[in-house]
């Protein structure tokens, strides 16, 4: 009876690869020796091959005809694998691509040149092509059918090829000449690495890097949910899991627990298009080899759909996730179950919170929780950096200000390149506004605080979080400055979204923005101020051109992104014409604010707040400037400003003489005549 080549060896993943290589090795032997007419010739022209053919022949194939001896290898090897009791990636990808032994070998093959160079120059001399070291379809198929028990060689290298087994790195030569390669992550997880980031788009981590589903911090109905899907997953119920939800907000990490459950790894992708891209078709034979699930990273703009298809040579179950927008079809998620993973309430914020800084080292752990709205992802990514913060300032204990400078830290990375953080500081006493705007507010900043709260509250169906707030009012009235006040009051970072930035020619591209910009607000949770936002607010118009056309889809997809259950964030937007504002927004609009020009009583207040301490102007001055001088707020406050400068020249004080001008001044630049007597 014949004794096996590879008996006593241990069927590991390296050993595995070690066999299928030598394998390849045997291969181009024998077919180098048939081309030179001996092994002699062949050891001539090529020496290297010399130091392989002694370790085969101390392999138990000394004496052995080249030709039988790749059959003998192949034979030993099926009778080998069945005793692994791990996983092997050469194995476990032939059978999910439904290869056979040969075509492995023959992948291989193509595969030599990664792990020794010189078989580069065998590949030119057989193929007659200086300068091509990789191997040709010309070159493998005429090795395809022989007494070796070889299998058809082109249709194995076309199957390979539809799969992302192979790539072709000159697809506009002629198909014999196509240059073919492993691709380079592929190749490394067939020789058992298992690398953090196998290649551009992808990361992997291992089952026993992954938390367990008994460690998600999820509400007890959704923890039941997700207890229920490996067992679906398993029988064939679904094939996939798809979770919409905001970024970081946990969507991978309850996938990467659902891999884990099902002994495998988690491969993450994000391909640059689900439907021409190499990236994709590496997915399913990349996931195969590394036992992992694969999931699909998902950024699509609103009313974008991608369709996704099956993944090839990819046995196990799939995940997707995306964001709350867009649309995801096709066969690949016709089986999929979705889950919505909502923002974490305050107690499970909590949670989050201890897991991430642990209890004792957060000194108001319920306070934190109740003011941060942070998405899952965020709350470790601050409890990280306010560790930090906590220690440059000395706290034993992590306090509010340091998590706050943690947060803001997160702000910059996420938003400085959409909006501009304004400054905020102050109190309500700094804005002279009516009473019923003031009424208003306090309005606003209760709906603000208590916005998590009031579904709880008034019962029945889904409230969004989100707060929407127009302020209207003719410019000067204090609208910005009342979203600064209103920012300082919820100590809350307040950005305003730079229109330049946001409005692009390019059809969709205004939308995308848009969209980043609305999601990264509420992922963070920050006060988002969409400063005279007329020109993306305004009234639908009949389409006469292309232009209303696309100025209608802008306005029907903010409509939509502004529905109620669709934001959670809190958008304030300003406007000195109100009347230009689509009716369907101030519908939409949680909160509406009017601001008027002051009148004369609030115009002597905005004088005192603006005026230094220490000026010297007569009240009857300021009485008369305040009673006849119908300026707004922003004109009073430049007005003070300019007086306090003439005052810098002169001594330092301010004086009548100088207010008086400054008035002047004023009136002079919106081309009015000045009402002061005095003048």
């Amino acid at each position: 009876m014949r004794k096996n080549l590879f008996e006593g060896l241990e069927v590991t993943p390296a050993e595995h690869f070690k066999l299928f290589f030598y394998g390849a090795v045997l291969s181009v032997f024998h077919h180098v020796s048939q081309l030179f007419g001996s092994a002699e010739a062949a050891f001539k022209e090529f020496p290297f091959l010399v130091g392989y053919n002694n370790e085969l022949a101390d392999g138990g194939l000394a004496g052995v005809n080249s030709g039988k001896a790749v059959s003998l290898w192949i034979e030993s090897f099926r009778e080998w694998e069945p005793k692994a009791v791990e996983h092997l990636p050469i194995d476990a990808l032939r059978r999910a691509a439904g290869l056979d032994h040969s075509a492995m070998i023959l992948l291989t093959v193509i595969g030599l040149i990664e792990e020794d160079l010189r078989f580069g120059s065998i590949f030119e001399t057989m193929q007659g092509t200086p300068g091509q070291h990789r191997v040709t379809p010309g070159l493998l198929n005429s090795w395809g059918r022989d007494e070796m028990n070889w299998s058809d060689a082109r249709a194995n290298l076309r199957r390979m090829h539809e799969l992302g087994l192979v790539r072709v790195v000159n697809p506009e030569a002629p198909r014999l000449e196509w240059a073919m390669e492993v691709p380079s992550p592929l190749w490394d997880a067939l020789r058992g690495e298992q690398n953090q980031v196998p290649g551009h788009g992808f990361r992997y981590r291992k089952a026993d890097k992954l938390l367990s589903i008994d460690q998600l911090i999820l509400t007890p109905a959704l923890h039941e949910q997700v207890k229920a899907i490996p067992k679906l997953l398993v029988s064939g119920e679904a094939n996939g899991v798809m979770v919409r939800s905001a970024s970081r907000n946990g969507r991978r990490t309850l996938i990467g627990a659902l891999a884990r459950e099902l002994g495998l790894g988690l491969l993450e992708v994000t391909p640059a298009s689900v439907n021409d891209d190499e990236r994709w078709r590496l997915v399913g034979p990349l996931a195969t080899a590394l036992n992992a699930l694969p999931v699909i990273v998902l950024d699509l703009a609103p009313q974008e759909t991608v369709e996704v298809r099956h993944l090839s040579a990819c046995r196990s179950p799939y995940g997707i996730v995306a964001g709350k927008q867009g649309g995801v079809s096709g066969d690949g998620v016709e089986q999929a179950i979705t889950i919505n993973l909502e923002m974490p309430d305050a107690n499970l914020r909590r949670q989050h919170w201890q897991r991430a800084g642990a209890t004792d080292k957060l000194a108001d752990l319920d306070g934190i929780s109740r003011r941060f709205r942070l998405t899952a992802g965020n709350i470790h990514r601050a409890a990280h950096l306010a560790k930090s913060y906590a220690a440059l300032n000395k706290h034993e204990a992590i306090v509010q200000a340091d998590a706050q400078r943690a947060t803001r830290s997160l702000h910059r990375q996420a938003l400085d390149a959409l909006a501009v953080r304004l400054s905020v500081s102050g109190d309500w006493g700094q804005l002279a506004v009516s009473e019923d705007t003031r009424r208003e507010l306090e309005n606003l900043v209760s709906r603000c605080r208590h916005r998590e709260n009031l579904q709880a509250q008034i019962g029945g169906g889904k409230t969004s979080a989100g707060v929407r707030a127009l302020l209207s009012g003719p410019s000067g009235t204090g609208k910005t400055l009342a979203a600064r006040l209103l920012a300082a009051t919820l100590q809350m970072d307040l950005y305003r979204v730079d229109l330049s930035a946001v409005v692009n020619k390019y059809i969709g591209e205004t939308e995308k923005t848009l969209n980043l910009v609305l999601s990264r607000a509420e992922e963070l949770d920050v006060i988002l101020l969409l400063d005279e936002g007329d020109s993306l607010l305004t009234q639908r118009t009949g389409v006469q051109s292309s232009n209303d056309r696309y100025a209608n889809l802008e306005t029907n997809f903010l409509l939509q992104r502004l529905e109620g259950e669709s934001f959670d964030g809190i958008l304030l937007v300003t406007t000195n014409a109100a009347e230009r504002i689509d009716n369907a927004f101030q519908r939409r609009m949680d909160v509406v604010i009017n601001f008027s020009p002051p009148s004369s009583s609030e115009r002597w207040t905005i004088w005192q707040l603006h005026l230094p301490p220490t000026h010297r102007v007569d009240m009857n001055l300021l009485e008369e400037a305040a009673a006849r001088c119908a300026m707004t707020g922003g004109q009073i406050k430049n007005a003070a400003l300019h007086a306090s400068l003439l005052a810098l020249e002169d001594g330092g004080i301010v004086t009548s003489a100088m207010v008086e001008a400054a008035i002047e001044r004023e009136y002079r630049k919106a081309g009015g005549v000045c009402p002061l007597r005095r003048l």
